[in-house]
């Protein structure tokens, strides 16, 4: 009969805790953005010149060019 609480006890923690930590991290607005920007596991280069647009090379290709 024990083990039936026991398994009751883990399921109950493994639903609360998730819900508790979210609400903790989540209703604090500045505790979440160092935990966002502590945790970058994605880091993107910064942001370089564009290639031209299909309709820019269609622009350069019918320019006339000068001899």
């Amino acid at each position: 009969m024990a083990k039936g609480y026991l398994e009751v006890f883990k399921f109950g923690c493994y639903i609360a805790i998730p819900i508790f930590m979210t609400a903790a991290f989540v209703t604090n607005p500045d505790r979440l953005a160092a935990i966002i920007k502590n945790r970058a596991y994605v880091v993107y280069p910064p942001e370089s010149q564009r290639p031209p647009t299909y309709e820019e090379l269609v622009e350069q290709r019918n320019k006339p060019k000068k001899q």
